[in-house]
């Protein structure tokens, strides 16, 4: 039998884990035509660690790659996060520790402007969408799942990124409690197994956030959201649940769809995708 999404921690009162997720770094881009070879060497060789796994409360990361066949699933036709819709092929997303943020991004700051100045950048890359989010909650397919904590450590063989615009009024309860039976079915009985959701952190003003490139398009401002499904099978195997989700947002009225993107995890050491990315 197909069991429920199980609720959060937040949702059911429950004491927060040791170990607890309280931000991301959310990074999507595009290496430049010709340049991919080595944008990927760079990235998974130096920069994934020395400008972010080494620092202070980020316990956990994770690459991810859209080919051309999954660039093409995306919808809408045309999207604020991703212009074009199909650009971004990388995506990479780290997990910070909750009540941490701050020291983390005091310490990113100062990090990767050091790389830049010590000829430790990539110059031949274009951020798509670069963007700190504060994690809200998740739900799960099953009674005992795999923890948010533990998801990007954990072997799913598949990711969604799900945009989302709340309509005028609406708040993040209302968007949550409205969708939560449009959530359970996605998930039940499904190869996804967690849909956590996300809200964007402002750039203006923030002085950890000026960063020694563009970090592509807006955050987005309150009324956006951002969920992360984890999928234990290619994510083209359950696109139709996620087309159904987004028909199913659509008809509530309470949100529209900014972006719909699959992607699959890369496989570090290798070059695997790298002939399919366009």
């Amino acid at each position: 039998m197909a069991k429920s999404p199980a609720p959060s921690a937040a949702a059911t009162g429950e004491a927060r884990p040791p170990v607890a997720l309280g931000s991301i770094l959310f990074t999507l881009v595009d290496p430049r035509r010709g340049h991919e070879r080595a944008y990927n060497r760079w990235y998974e060789r130096d920069h994934f660690y020395a400008g972010c796994m080494v620092g202070p409360w980020l316990f956990a990361g994770r690459r991810f790659v859209a080919t051309r066949a999954l660039k093409d699933l995306r919808f809408p036709s045309e999207s604020p996060v991703a212009r074009p819709v199909d650009a971004g092929s990388y995506l990479a997303i780290y997990w910070i520790h909750a009540e941490h943020h701050d020291e983390h991004l005091e310490w990113a700051n100062r990090q990767v402007h050091w790389l830049y100045q010590n000829g430790r950048g990539f110059a031949e890359r274009d951020h798509v969408h670069t963007v700190l989010f504060t994690y809200q909650d998740s739900s799960y397919r099953d009674a005992d799942p795999v923890p948010i904590e533990l998801a990007l450590d954990h072997p799913y063989a598949g990711l969604v990124t799900v945009f989302l615009e709340r309509g005028e009024g609406g708040s993040p309860q209302q968007l949550q409690d409205g969708l939560a039976q449009a959530v359970a079915e996605a998930l039940r009985g499904s190869p996804l197994a967690c849909a956590a959701r996300f809200a964007p952190i402002p750039r203006d003003g923030d002085p950890n956030q000026r960063a020694p490139m563009d970090l592509g398009s807006p955050t987005g401002g309150p009324e956006r959201e951002l969920q992360l499904w984890f999928a234990q099978s290619d994510p083209r195997e359950c696109w139709d649940r996620i087309a159904r989700y987004a028909d199913r947002v659509k008809a509530s009225g309470l949100a529209r769809v900014l972006l719909a993107a699959p992607f699959l995890p890369t496989v570090p050491g290798t070059e695997q995708y790298l002939d399919e990315l366009w």
